[in-house]
């Protein structure tokens, strides 16, 4: 299928079901019951599990094809961003011209940032992508302030050109007058399902993404960057210059980041030099790590399971647990509730820390490799069971 053998076309359409099918898959329980909280079939978080993803395979193709940990790319996430909001500034809302906008740019800010940087290899070169995004972020917040607005965030104003603005153009992001944030309702007995156009259009261009990611895993272009990462001294040794390849990667990596950011402006066109800090970068380093790195479907999964943690988790609070332990009596309710809450609402975080560090301690290849452990042993007792019954009975 284009270019793919069996097994990754396999993946590619399990992930194709998944996506398009997402509003009912995330959206197991009965909107009035009270594990109703727990659903995540809402457009806001779907769409930040697509756009996240992009963010971690792009994220993955460095990280996990060479070996090499950028602490910086936020910078061109929130490049990708401000690059998108300028267009619907200058142009008009239309997000044809804003996305590859913020591609390109975020690939030209990427190629000198790259430059520098692989200059170095290992702990120097995360610091010094480290580095360029919070020189990135300090910038955007306090000097370059006519551009990106500084502390209050770049937005759209009635007074910007807007020069290509029709008459009847939807004053909202959109794709020829199919507005990003319309959403379609149906309801199915007691569940209610959302289909929004800005998560199916970002699903789309995830989608795309994900296909090329496998192309370019599978290509020569990819063996050679694993090669480096093997062992990047040996093949200077045979005289390969091995910079070209890794800008190359760099620079691929940073234009999926620039996508992403340039998503985040399509769902909402506000942005501001937030998406630059270093939070972000490690956060997306978290996300190809929990889900497994250098694999193909793990960075989706571990951007899937943050975004999750950070949306459903961080609402739960101390009268909704008092609310789930209430058969418990007083004296034993109290102390329960009060362990719980310190690992959700503001406390999130502690959550997600531990969960990464069971990850790393118990499954070093991430969810990935939990998936296949599974399946492996499941594999082996199904071989067990074939091998019994087809032994004769002495």
């Amino acid at each position: 299928m284009i270019g793919l053998d069996r097994k990754d076309t396999r993946l590619l359409l399990i992930v194709i079901a998944m996506t398009m099918l997402a509003p009912f898959l995330l959206n197991p329980f009965p909107t009035g019951s009270g594990l109703a909280q727990f659903n995540a079939g809402y457009a806001d978080l779907m769409q930040r599990f697509v756009i996240y993803g992009i963010f971690a395979i792009g994220f993955n193709i460095l990280f996990g094809l060479t070996g090499y940990l950028s602490f910086g790319h936020a910078a061109f996430l929130g490049v990708g961003s401000y690059s998108a909001v300028w267009m619907f500034k200058l142009l008009d809302y239309n997000v044809l011209w804003a996305i590859p906008v913020a591609v390109i740019v975020a690939g030209i800010f990427s190629v000198f940032i790259g430059y520098v940087s692989l200059r170095r290899s290992g702990i120097y070169f995360s610091i010094l992508t480290l580095a360029f995004a919070q020189m990135s972020y300090n910038l955007a917040y306090s000097v370059f302030t006519p551009i990106t607005n500084g502390e209050t965030g770049l937005q759209v104003y009635n007074n910007d050109p807007q020069i290509l603005l029709g008459a009847n153009e939807p004053r909202v992001p959109h794709i020829f007058g199919l507005e990003m944030r319309a959403t379609y309702e149906m309801s199915v007995g007691a569940w209610d399902f959302s289909f929004p156009v800005g998560y199916y259009f970002a699903a789309v261009i995830m989608l795309l993404s994900f296909y090329l990611s496998i192309r370019i895993f599978r290509s020569p272009f990819g063996m050679m960057l694993r090669a480096i990462k093997s062992n990047q001294t040996r093949m200077s040794y045979t005289g390969l210059n091995t910079k070209p390849y890794m800008l190359a990667a760099f620079v691929i990596s940073g234009m999926y980041a620039g996508l992403a950011g340039g998503l985040l402006a399509a769902m909402d066109p506000l942005t501001g030099a937030e998406r630059m800090q270093w939070t972000a970068s490690g956060e997306v380093v978290l996300m190809v790590i929990l889900g497994g790195v250098g694999t193909l479907l793990g960075p989706v999964l571990g951007a899937g399971i943050i975004k999750y943690a950070e949306k459903i988790f961080s609402k739960i609070n101390e009268n909704i647990l008092h609310g789930w332990f209430e058969w418990m009596p007083d004296w034993l309710e109290n102390p329960i509730v009060w362990i719980f809450a310190r690992f959700v609402g503001e406390g999130w975080h502690l959550t997600l820390g531990l969960l990464f560090m069971l990850v790393i301690i118990f499954l070093p290849g991430g969810v990935v490799e939990g998936g296949q452990r599974i399946g492996r042993l499941f594999g082996r007792k199904k071989s067990k069971d074939a091998s019994g019954a087809t032994t004769p009975a002495e």
